[in-house]
């Protein structure tokens, strides 16, 4: 029995249950896989969470998920890679933050979409791995629309050819910079995050739950077989992206 108080306003017990095990699944996937989770979780979001509320709250969530896996896995981060992305994960938030009319979310969907499954047929370009600023501003630009975009910047941190155990640390630490950025600017935008202070940290506690099982089975997992599992995810995250963008489009 969840005391209606904690409950934000229209949610049901079920509704908050629900979402609760969605996070435990969602980081349980991310941890083990290094990514799909905060798309799963933002996919089972949207239709059980207000508009408006969506693309903050997952944010927040999503700074505890990533932060707890980035804790656990803290020697392996690539900390040559953080910087760079960092300056411009400000860069991108201030520049998607001042715009009024928003990007349509259905192009952005087959945009990012297209980009990762390129990636994963095709060799990364030449200095990929350099570009860490440019990474930075085109994915936390995008975030402030589409929310989770995990998938882009797997594709910089899957360019440094990093073992499993660096490439789940280091993405990580990236997302965790990238949502940092993006819920300070929610918040100067006017988002009143008190209003779901009990439903966000529930979701943080069973998401970091979700990572503590889901590093239990990368550490049973070659290399090898994490990337052929890391690109099959891709790919069918990637899919789930444009067809729900052409759905949109074509009605």
């Amino acid at each position: 029995m969840i005391p209606p108080v904690l409950l934000p306003d229209g949610m049901t017990e079920i509704v908050f249950a629900v979402l609760v095990v969605t996070s435990f699944a969602a980081s349980f996937i991310t941890a083990a896989f290094s990514i799909g989770g905060g798309s799963i979780l933002l996919a089972v979001m949207a239709s059980l969470v207000p508009p408006a509320a969506l693309i903050p709250t997952h944010g927040v969530i999503q700074i505890g998920s990533n932060f707890g896996r980035a804790l656990l896995s803290f020697p392996h981060i690539f900390w040559p890679a953080l910087p760079a992305f960092a300056f411009g994960s400000v860069i991108g938030v201030a520049v998607g933050g001042t715009i009024v009319v928003s990007l349509p979310p259905a192009w952005v969907q087959i945009g990012v979409g297209g980009f990762v499954i390129w990636s994963v047929f095709a060799k990364p370009p030449k200095g990929l791995r350099d570009w860490p600023l440019l990474v930075g501003v085109l994915s936390s630009f995008l975030t402030m629309f589409f929310g989770a975009t995990g998938l882009f910047v797997a594709t910089f941190t899957k360019s440094h050819k990093l073992p499993r155990h660096s490439h789940v640390a280091t993405h990580a630490a990236l997302m965790t910079v990238q949502h940092g950025v993006k819920t300070i600017a929610f918040g100067l935008l006017g988002f009143v995050f008190a209003q779901w202070w009990a439903f966000i940290v529930a979701m943080i506690c069973a998401g970091f739950g979700g990572t503590l099982a889901g590093k239990l089975m990368l550490n049973r997992i070659d290399d090898r077989w994490f990337r052929q599992a890391l690109d099959v995810f891709l790919i069918l995250l990637s899919l789930r992206l444009i067809y729900g963008g052409l759905r949109d489009i074509l009605g």
